[in-house]
């Protein structure tokens, strides 16, 4: 059985870890601000005029915004016919609000427009009958800095020269607070993460654990929004956070678009040879990535399509394995996946401006994945020199999936008071065929294995936005039915099979989500605070073939509620305070659940389990933001608590050599850390970001039974670790139209399942030019410029051990062009 093992960090070996990177990474380079805090920089100010006494409402009224140091006119209209007025473009900051009328007495009153809401209603105005007018009012105060409330992080796709044409994945690799492993994005060292498409769950990225992004073409997003601490109004899933990708949409006037194309090679030398007898690797891999985005607005009507093509050849996996066992067996293996992937993606869509007050948005989203691995995996008996085994394969995957939304807005006459109502329907098919010759020193046999698995979600929604005089007021439902049947079929040899043939089947997994929510924000001039509720019903019940040779029908239900708090104080125009609480769930994927053996790994068996619960996840979090003229400095501590913590316990059984990982809930785990953004512009040609995340992760001692293959107890000591990372990044303007971008990443060793991970750093570089006045833009890029990244891993045991090196293809040169028409 496998335990999983950490590494305390002593004060001796503080520099080693953090110190000795930083003063590596200063002698490279500096970093550029990508980082936009959540904030408003403009805001709409609206209200309603009335006559005091009959309460009738007046038009023609004169409402003017004016500075309060020298009552400079900064916006004005007049009512209309209901008495409304709005004053567009009102930039965060202290102003007087002034009311005029022939026959009535001036109004005048001091007036805050926050940075947390683009809309902002001051409720009903009175005007009280009067030949004279009231005496001059003069306030004086200092105005505050445009600040945001530290919640969110905006991030532009377009700015990230040194990833401009690779994966959604490798774009987020150098943003601050984001690292990446096996696939998936982390936030300050937690996998649990929602990543989000428009705001929406996708089949793309997954409705529970992340997928796909490692693919999608970074060329189809517009902007990154990283969210730490999301508030009631979204799901409650992801204790870590979530990720909104943004893709590309115009509505200026007229026929418009974008055409794009980008090549480039990878894998351009053998970092290590291949064990002996077997085909060889993925060697200067290409990469090509047309794209284009076209969008026609003509009066009441905006049509928008975009689709982008990715075609990659990766050497996507390259480990050296060695493992040993106590009875003195040692075993050397290797794992190489030479892949070809393709995959499109494409939206199209129409808006319909009805009125001013409505609007119409119907659109269809469709994504086609195709995978080939062509794989081999050979071990070697290091005592003897034979050759135990050699595992071929090809795994054919197509991930196709399609959905069809509709969005209706009625915007109420007060800006910013709106109703939204969405329905989005998504299937998606996973059509997976793996075949495998497995040749063993007397047999060979050919097998294989096929699974299908079909998608059906729906969702609608239901949301309602208020404007207050301080604050903003959000409410809203939704309701999800997620069903995925599964077909599993094992093809077996007629002897000397691997396969488990009592294992496969059919499955069936069903959701059931109904949600209500209720979220307000407040803001004055010296605080700000938000409080929320969610409150979700999970129903889930997964339904296994009764021929199922281990697992039966399993699944649970609960209501639950999710609250969230926030409480920012600003200290001055400079500085300011912020406090945050949230309360989160982590709901097991289809894909955690799932009962079928997966072969992919010819002695690591993965496993699901119907048993598997959700993880409960209460987070605090304290920030602190201080700005200045050409920079800022960001700085946040945080401590999360889960409860039944979703990993997987890697056991062997009996005398076998296999390995079989299971899905488990564990005990209570803790992530205590900090997270540090300094961001300063040097000059006009240079701007620096300098981002640092350190954290201590635990996971408490338990004990859990598995039932697969047979039942047996898995049993691990407590386990922790001190980690971080570090990422520096310069941005140079050498001219008008050039620009360049140097991206440094440090990733300390971190716990990860059954083991730990060890450093590992890269650099990237970037270099972009406009050219055609502008419409035109040229890119080249480098990602992992020296090739230092290798992923090392150790694992522990009770009766066995083993290490591997993973020098999969991280270096990759990049050449584009798009053209703005």
């Amino acid at each position: 059985m496998i335990f999983i093992i950490g590494r305390r960090l002593t004060v001796g070996n503080i520099f080693s870890y953090f110190l000795k990177p930083i003063v590596v990474l200063c002698f490279i380079t500096s970093f550029s601000s990508l980082t936009l805090f959540g904030q408003v920089k403009e805001a709409s100010i609206s209200g309603t005029i009335r006559e005091k006494v009959s309460n009738e409402s007046l038009s023609f009224v004169t409402v003017a915004i004016r500075t309060t140091t020298d009552s400079t006119l900064i916006g004005g209209t007049i009512t209309n016919e209901r008495g409304l007025f709005t004053v567009d473009k009102v930039k965060p900051g202290d102003y007087l609000i002034e009311v005029s009328f022939i026959g009535y007495k001036k109004y005048l009153s001091t007036l805050y427009v926050g940075s947390n809401s683009e809309y902002l209603d001051l409720g009903v105005i009175t005007l009280e009958e009067d030949v004279q007018q009231l005496d001059e009012v003069v306030v004086t105060g200092q105005r505050d800095a445009v600040t945001g409330a530290m919640d969110k992080k905006t991030y532009s796709v377009d700015d990230n020269v040194s990833q401009s044409g690779g994966s959604v994945l490798q774009a987020m690799n150098n943003l601050p607070g984001v690292t990446t492993q096996d696939g998936q994005v982390q936030l300050r060292g937690n996998s649990q993460v929602v990543v989000l498409i428009d705001g929406k769950q996708t089949a793309i990225t997954g409705f529970g654990s992340q997928n796909g992004l490692d693919n999608l073409p970074a060329s189809a997003i517009d902007e990154i929004q990283i969210i730490n601490n999301p508030s009631a109004k979204y799901d409650a899933n992801g204790n870590a956070g979530i990720i909104n990708i943004v893709l590309k949409k115009e509505e200026q006037k007229g026929f418009n678009g974008k055409v794009g194309l980008s090549t480039g090679l990878g894998a351009l030398w053998v970092r290590k040879d291949n064990l002996p007898g077997i085909r060889p690797q993925y060697q200067a891999t290409p990469k090509i990535n047309p794209s284009i985005a076209l969008n026609y607005r003509k009066k009441k009507v905006n049509l928008f399509l975009q689709a982008d093509n990715l075609y990659t050849e990766t050497l996507n996996r390259n480990e050296f394995v060695t493992r040993t066992y106590d009875d003195g067996t040692v075993i050397d293996q290797q794992l190489k996946r030479n892949r070809d992937t393709n995959f499109f993606t494409s939206k199209v869509g129409m808006d319909w401006f009805i009125n001013d007050q409505n609007s119409l948005t119907i659109s269809g989203f469709f994504s086609q994945e195709s995978i080939k691995d062509y794989g081999d995996q050979p071990f070697f008996s290091r005592n003897t020199g034979e050759n135990l085994r050699l595992w071929q394969f090809l795994e054919d995957e197509v991930l196709t999936a399609a959905m069809a939304s509709v969005a209706y807005e009625h915007k109420f006459e007060q800006p910013g008071h709106k109703l939204n109502v969405g329905f989005n329907y998504t299937f998606d098919r996973e059509d997976e065929k793996y075949f495998f010759t497995n040749t063993r020193p007397s047999v060979t046999t050919e097998e294989s294995f096929f699974l299908i698995a079909d998608q059906k979600v729906a969702d609608f929604t239901l949301d309602y936005t208020k404007p207050m005089k301080h604050g903003l007021l959000e409410a809203g439902i939704k309701f999800r039915r997620r069903a995925i049947p599964t077909d599993m079929q094992f093809n077996p040899s007629t002897t000397n099979s691997v396969l488990d043939t009592g294992a496969d089947g059919l499955a069936t997994y069903k959701e059931t989500i109904p949600a209500l929510y209720g979220n307000y924000t407040y803001e004055v001039k010296k605080l700000e605070a938000e409080i929320g509720m969610r409150l979700e019903y999970v129903d889930l019940q997964y339904d296994v073939d009764p021929n199922h040779n281990t697992y039966q029908s399993d699944g649970y239900d609960y209501l639950q509620p999710f609250p969230n708090a926030r409480l920012t104080y600003k200290l001055n125009d400079r500085n300011q305070l912020s406090a945050f609480y949230n309360r989160r769930v982590d709901r097991p994927d289809e894909v955690d659940i799932r009962i079928f053996p997966k072969y992919d790994d010819a002695e690591i068996i993965k496993v699901g389990n119907p048993a598997l619960q959700p993880q409960f996840t209460n987070s605090f979090e304290l920030g602190f933001k201080n700005g200045w003229n050409n920079g800022y400095f960001y700085g946040a501590g945080y401590h999360r608590i889960s409860e039944g913590t979703i990993t997987r316990a890697a056991t062997t059984v009996g005398t076998s050599n296999l390995i079989y990982n299971i899905s488990q809930n564990a005990g209570n785990s803790y992530n205590t850390g900090f997270e540090v953004v300094i961001s300063q512009e040097i000059s006009d040609k240079v701007n620096m970001n300098l981002n640092l995340n350190g954290y201590y992760n635990q996971i408490d001692a338990f004990t859990v039974v598995n039932q697969y293959p047979i039942e047996n107890t898995f049993t691990a000591v407590q386990q922790d670790v001190y980690s971080g990372n570090i990422k520096l990044n310069a941005n140079f303007k050498f001219s008008k139209s050039t620009e360049a971008q140097l991206t440094a990443i440090y990733l300390a060793p971190d716990i990860i399942p059954q083991g730990t991970i060890d450093s590992r750093f890269s650099i990237d570089f970037g270099v972009k030019k406009s050219i055609q006045n502008g419409k035109g833009e040229l890119f080249l890029n480098a990602n992992d410029l020296l090739n230092t990244m290798v992923i090392r891993k150790e694992f522990k045991g009770n009766n066995f051990s083993y290490t591997s090196t993973n020098y999969y293809e991280t270096q990759v040169m990049r050449l584009g062009y798009s053209y703005k028409f």
